[in-house]
């Protein structure tokens, strides 16, 4: 596995694990845990070091999860949690980053986590009713104390991100980014290649679109997030078809399969991006730590960049409440 650097100095395998999957949002959880922390230790075998969790799967049974398999390994993995969440009863019911209930979820999540610190400590939503300097001035303190490394952002608008590093420096911020979802283009990227901040594309593989395994017959399970996005309804999914179609041709030619082009793109488009693609199988954990190997010419780059305004992409990525949420 090549590594990467976020920010100025947090080494990380190049492609991440995103560990969400294994306890919430893609239909009935899987029923062996010890399968999933078997899992989540032969993504480290592979060469994964970078692990992505967060107080609110679950909510907190994702971080013990990974606190429980990672353990043994810590000195050669960097683990990233989140806060930013009021949970009530077992959901989340609002934001919350006020510098109190940040200090809260750090203690929490280190513990769930079976650790003495956090790697990179995200904001998960920016709180429109908490300044952004107070946060960051919080994580700041953390930082100083030695409970947290490093600071990241979660779907923030390039704005916050300029204020939020000038009051303490951020080293990654985290949003979704894909051949299909392109909305950090625009600000975001060049924000964060001028202040020298790294990124971490969340569902780099379209929630499973991009890989080719999911069509217009393909029936989601109770709990699957993807039965309440616009984009994956039945009509905007054989719309999207024709983008998967184009990137299975050239997967095709390759010899590798969709899922490696899609992140094979996102490694190309600059060397300080790390996508993070879920999985509950070791199987797909191999697969997509390859596409680091899977080089694309500078046509097939051009080609793939244009791809998403040239065929057009159906249905918003999220419903209308959690759009109200990004970008802020």
């Amino acid at each position: 596995m090549h590594t990467r650097t976020l920010g100025q100095r947090l080494r990380v395998s190049a492609i991440g694990l995103g560990c969400m999957g294994m306890s919430q949002s893609y239909g009935p959880n899987p029923g062996d845990r010890e399968e999933m922390v078997d899992v989540l230790r032969s993504a480290a075998e592979l060469g994964v070091t970078f692990f992505d969790t967060a107080e609110v799967y679950g909510p907190y049974g994702n971080e013990e999860l990974v606190g429980e398999a990672l353990e043994p390994l810590r000195g050669d993995v960097v683990l990233a949690t989140k806060f930013g969440w009021r949970i009530e009863d077992g959901r989340s019911v609002g934001l919350d980053s006020r510098p109190e209930q940040i200090r809260r979820v750090a203690d929490a999540s280190l513990r769930r986590l079976r650790t003495d610190v956090i790697d990179l400590f995200y904001q998960h939503r920016v709180d429109p009713d908490v300044p952004i300097e107070e946060v960051a001035g919080t994580v700041g303190e953390l930082v100083h104390e030695g409970k947290v490394r490093h600071f990241g952002l979660s779907e923030a608008s390039a704005t916050t991100i300029r204020r939020a590093h000038a009051a303490f420096p951020v080293t990654a911020v985290q949003s979704e980014y894909s051949l299909w979802t392109r909305d950090p283009e625009a600000d975001v990227l060049p924000t964060l290649g001028e202040l020298g901040i790294g990124f971490v594309p969340f569902s780099p593989l379209g929630k499973g679109f991009l890989t080719g395994t999911v069509d217009t017959s393909t029936a989601f399970a109770a709990g699957d997030v993807r039965a309440t996005i616009p984009r994956f309804e039945a009509e905007n999914r054989a719309a999207n078809m024709a983008l998967v179609d184009h990137v299975r041709v050239l997967a095709t030619d390759r010899g590798v399969t969709p899922g490696q082009i899609a992140l094979a793109w996102l490694l190309a488009q600059h060397p300080w991006i790390v996508p993070i693609p879920g999985t509950r199988r070791t199987g797909r954990i191999a697969e997509n730590a390859a596409s680091t190997a899977v080089g694309l010419s500078a046509d097939e780059r051009a080609d793939l960049d244009a791809l998403a305004q040239r065929v057009g992409v159906h249905g918003d990525r999220y419903n209308a409440h959690h759009l109200r949420l990004v970008g802020r």
